[in-house]
């Protein structure tokens, strides 16, 4: 058997390739969640113009 310049935990590289191995980057929790940030400001919004029809009701 011929030894194998690549060590057994790392990825051969491929042939033609001229990219690196990079980190994963990690999760970026609800920054990367836009859609929950949205669903508070609406939710804010409507309990805001809820609250005004509510006062212009009461006139």
């Amino acid at each position: 058997m011929t030894d194998s310049r690549v060590p057994p935990t790392e990825t051969p590289p491929v042939e033609g390739s001229i990219a690196e191995a990079h980190q994963e980057r990690s999760d970026g929790g609800l920054w990367e969640h836009p859609s929950v940030w949205l669903a508070l400001i609406v939710c804010g919004a409507v309990l805001i113009a809820a609250f005004f029809v509510a006062r212009i009701a009461g006139l």
